[in-house]
């Protein structure tokens, strides 16, 4: 019962309660022995030397800190991290058995008392660090945001029982004994370490082994110049090293203000043991009541910033009020919040540093600088009492102003963090559309020049698609020779492009073209002496529409088509409809018509814009030529008749004509969005159309296609929306002047996420219901064959559109967000490695705001979990009865879902269906209502008992 309690309070997930309770107790005993020795080293300095003194310590354990720490980093450079840790436990276990000797026979002096103060203090930070390096090793960043507020438990209670042990042990035994219990709490911890590496470390694989624990690091590189080398680890020894200066700065302070109101050792002692412990409790209270919630509402660089600011706000009040009681209040703050929610920030702070950089880093920090920052803040308190001997109270002007220097450094953090998280998982993910051609090719005149005379056919062309509505003069001598490129593709573009120049820029060079037997270069050709010349039309048509060469003519009658668009008159004077007659009764009679007078005569009709003659392009598109289809096709587009609506709709079915239908639906104006979206929420659309639609609606670049295409992220359709987010992800990229209101992104992103749980749900009672029939016995009122099939069929659908409302998520998310941050996010979680996962959670965790961090996170880790029905993981993902699941699936799906459902209904017989069917038989589209009406019928004629 009280394991059960347990993990659901903390989160604690199978396989992880043992190992987590253990190093719970491996902090407990650490921080208690730290509470023992502490009080009782500081009352016996203090009673024998005075506060005046404690400059002094923080001076030495500074120095003795740096010389040390060469030897420590050259042990872990030899040794694995669990042997340093047996060795530190052993020596400072044999440290204060020592000093319990020294106290019974009274042989303390000044070098001892000096020697034991720097010992305690090495003590803290070593014994600690280690730990919490360790801890790095045992959990990734999502189990130890789960569980370090946990295991941080283990530390406040701690230093709650070591600080009252203290306080009784000291006053009713005397301080040797409390000294002696810690050497011997020291040593229980031995144990279990070997507990928890054999658990969990041993467990690892063997090349995370060899990565986390092997006894050479592969830096080259000394501690101080990796951090001085990472703007994030910089940061972080900057606000160690303010933290520790303010926290002396605040410890003296209150030693002073305490040594004189009570001068007794034994008493100080009692009076540093209790308050010690009393801050404890709080520490325990923010930390089991507060501290997961303010790091999942602020994120780790924000929830640093409490502890400074609620020091700033202590200080001020203390300039105010110096009184031993302001004091007591502002010694809470740093006792209490350094253990619970800011220990736990800190901690998780540099979880995105590899561990290879973190060994070595985090150690130096937590030893050297921490130490360093002692001793500064001894040289401070040095000048300012000895020598300035100003009175204590002015230090915390001292104090106010390295804490703005600390919130700064916060900030700075913030950014730093993200970045690192950031960079892990760019360097952990394979790289992303690496075989995309950069866009060099056209980046200067000189390399553009170079293509164009020496480049090949296709590098030629895609420079020209580049250069395309524009007009340079620097190139203009350049295109112009590619008029006589051997590759007609290449003239038919250069044409194009000339458009673009002043009028009649190569004209002679051009009439020369239309000699040429290629017709797209001949219409092209011929489309430039009509347009950018100062040639007479009707000298152009007088001489070209009958010309003796087919191909001419027909490109002639091509312009003519063109310019009668708009001019009536002009068509009806060289009779265009008469000419385009004549093909038609031509093609009819001819047993075979070549495909190139097939399509001309399309373009011819399709620019001609005469009704009479569309049932011809209507017959042509399922023309068995695909070039005359996609001819057709273009016709259809240029007419933009409403009666082609449908059919250009169903070529986008087919890969090979989409992009021909595309364009042609393009050319319906704005108007074909409406249109097309009352389609979509009438479901008649058919499913391999619907993923198309967005790139229909978004080709016209305006804020209409994103209004309309917002609307579509409410279809009932995953394909629909997973298709239209992708569309308004490159609008946005494209065009940064375009609105894209970031409330409903947001509301549309938890729409899809609940969209994701409810089939997550819906699969889960599916599941289970297929479980349930398989176990009953043949024959029974069970699943039929015919059944089982369409549970199965509903079964991977659903597996289909729960992949779909992932990458539609993500795609969101890219709107809302630097796509670049949410891209790399969605590779890390779609990753095989482990860490890559949870660094790309924590990723996301840091970066979303409240809200969708709470709709998309829990999703995103059940998506990850080995074991998806541990209902401990993810109590929210329930199961439901097939009814309820068959009743929100036809309420909220698309055309594919309820079908299957009607099968399924179908098969079951079941009349308490009925009402569900009955709504369905007045469906929009004809097939579901359909299907629904026969499925009505059987529930009428064969009823079942509910």
């Amino acid at each position: 019962m009280l394991k059960t309690t347990l993990k659901k309070l903390f989160l604690l997930r199978d396989g992880e309660f043992r190992v987590s309770l253990l190093m719970q107790l491996y902090i407990f005993l650490i921080i208690t022995v730290l509470l023992i020795v502490k009080p009782t080293v500081n009352a016996l300095f203090l009673s024998e030397l005075g506060a005046a003194y404690l400059p002094y310590g923080y001076m030495l354990t500074a120095l003795i800190a740096m010389g040390s720490f060469y030897f420590y980093s050259k042990a872990v450079n030899y040794f694995s991290l669990r042997s340093i840790i047996y060795s530190t436990l052993v020596f400072f276990s044999a440290c204060f058995i020592l000093l319990s000797l020294l106290i019974h026979f009274k042989l303390i002096n000044t070098f001892a008392l000096f020697a034991y103060y720097i010992s305690v203090s090495l003590f803290a930070v070593l014994t600690t660090s280690q730990f919490w390096l360790f801890a790095n090793m045992v959990y990734n960043s999502r189990e130890a945001k789960r569980l370090f507020g946990f295991i941080g438990a283990g530390a406040i209670s701690g230093g709650i029982i070591g600080g009252y042990l203290t306080s009784i042990i000291a006053s009713s035994l005397g301080n040797k004994f409390a000294i002696l219990l810690s050497a011997v709490l020291l040593l229980i911890c031995i144990p279990i370490l070997h507990n928890v590496w054999r658990l969990r470390i041993s467990k690892l694989n063997l090349y995370t082994r060899k990565q986390r624990t092997s006894a050479k690091t592969v830096q080259d590189s000394p501690a101080y110049k990796l951090i001085l080398d990472s703007k994030h680890l910089s940061n972080l020894a900057g606000i160690v090293a303010v933290g520790v200066i303010v926290a002396k700065l605040v410890d003296f302070q209150f030693s002073d203000y305490a040594n004189k109101l009570i001068p007794d050792p034994d008493d100080l002692a009692s009076f540093f043991g209790f308050w010690f412990s009393t801050f404890n409790v709080l520490a325990l209270l923010i930390q089991l009541l507060l501290t997961t919630r303010i790091m999942d509402r602020l994120g780790v660089a924000s929830t640093l910033l409490l502890m400074p600011l609620a020091l700033a706000l202590g200080s001020l009040l203390f300039l105010t009020f110096p009184e031993l009681w302001v004091l007591v209040l502002l010694k809470g703050i740093d006792g209490s919040f350094k253990q619970s929610v800011y220990k736990a920030a800190l901690e998780l702070s540099i979880m995105p540093v590899p561990f290879q950089v973190k060994n070595q880093a985090k150690s130096y920090i937590d030893v050297v600088v921490d130490s360093i920052s002692g001793g500064v803040a001894g040289l401070l308190l040095y000048f300012v009492i000895r020598k300035m001997e100003i009175d204590t109270i002015y230090i915390t002007i001292l104090i106010l102003l390295f804490l703005f220097a600390w919130i700064v450094l916060i900030y700075r953090l913030r950014e730093a963090y993200f970045d690192s998280f950031r960079r892990n998982l760019k360097s952990s993910i394979d790289p992303v559309n690496k075989d995309k051609k950069g866009d060099r090719g056209a980046a200067t005149l000189r390399h553009a020049r170079d293509i164009l005379t020496k480049g090949s056919e296709e590098e030629i062309l895609t420079l020209l698609d580049k250069l395309d509505n524009y007009r340079l003069k620097a190139l203009q001598a350049d295109i112009i020779a590619l008029l006589y490129h051997p590759d007609s593709r290449v003239k038919t573009k250069t044409l194009k492009l000339l458009h673009f120049y002043d009028k009649g820029t190569a004209s002679k060079k051009v009439m020369g073209l239309l000699e040429l037997e290629d017709r797209d270069v001949v219409v092209a050709a011929m489309e430039y002496i009509l347009d950018n010349t100062h040639i007479n039309d009707v000298y152009v048509f007088n001489t070209y529409l009958d010309h003796t060469q087919a191909q001419i003519a027909d490109a002639a009658l091509l312009c003519l088509a063109q310019e009668a668009t708009n001019n009536e008159k002009l068509g009806a004077r060289y009779q265009l409809s008469e000419r385009i007659s004549q093909r038609i009764n031509t093609i009819q009679h001819t047993p075979s018509p070549s495909a190139h007078y097939l399509s001309d005569t399309l373009l011819i009709i399709g620019f001609a814009g005469l009704p009479q003659f569309y049932p011809f392009i209507a017959e042509q598109l399922n023309n068995p030529e695909d070039t005359v289809v996609k001819k057709a096709i273009k016709a259809a587009g240029l007419t933009a008749d409403q009666r082609f609506i449908e059919p250009l709709l169903h070529t986008l079915k087919e890969k090979k004509f989409r992009k021909s239908g595309i364009r042609a639906l393009k050319n319906y104006g704005q108007e074909i969005s409406r249109t097309l979206y009352s389609m979509a929420e009438q479901e008649l659309l058919e499913d391999q159309v619907k993923p198309y639609l967005p790139e229909v609606i978004g080709a016209f670049h305006n804020q209409h296609s994103v209004n309309t295409l917002l609307r579509l992220l409410k279809n009932r359709d995953v394909r629909t929306r997973l298709a239209s987010a992708k569309h308004l992800r490159k609008l946005k990229l494209s065009n940064p002047k375009l609105r894209f209101p970031d409330r409903q992104i947001s509301r549309y992103i938890i729409r899809e996420s609940k969209y994701y749980k409810n089939t997550i749900w819906s699969l889960n009672t599916i599941n289970a219901t297929l479980n349930t029939a398989q176990g009953e016995d043949p024959g029974s009122a069970g699943e039929t064959l015919d059944l089982h099939i369409a549970r199965e069929e509903l079964l991977q659908i659903l597996y289909q559109q729960l992949d779909l409302s992932f990458q539609a998520i993500f795609e969101l998310l890219s709107i809302k967000y630097h796509h670049a941050d949410i891209e790399v996010a969605y590779y890390g979680i779609k990753s095989q490695k482990e860490d890559t996962v949870h660094n790309a959670l924590e990723f996301l965790d840091n970066l979303l705001h409240n809200r969708l961090k709470g709709a998309i996170l829990p999703l995103l880790e059940y998506r990850i979990l080995e074991n998806p029905d541990q209902q401990d993981a993810m109590p929210a993902l329930k199961k439901m009865d097939e009814y309820k699941c068959i009743n929100m699936l036809v309420a909220n799906r698309g055309k594919r879902i309820k079908m299957t459902c009607l099968r399924i209904i179908h098969e079951l017989g079941d009349p308490k269906y009925r009402k569900i069917v009955r709504k369905l038989t007045y469906h929009k589209n004809p097939e579901v209502s359909e299907l629904a009406k026969r499925v009505l019928h059987r529930l009428a004629l064969k009823p079942k008992s509910v």
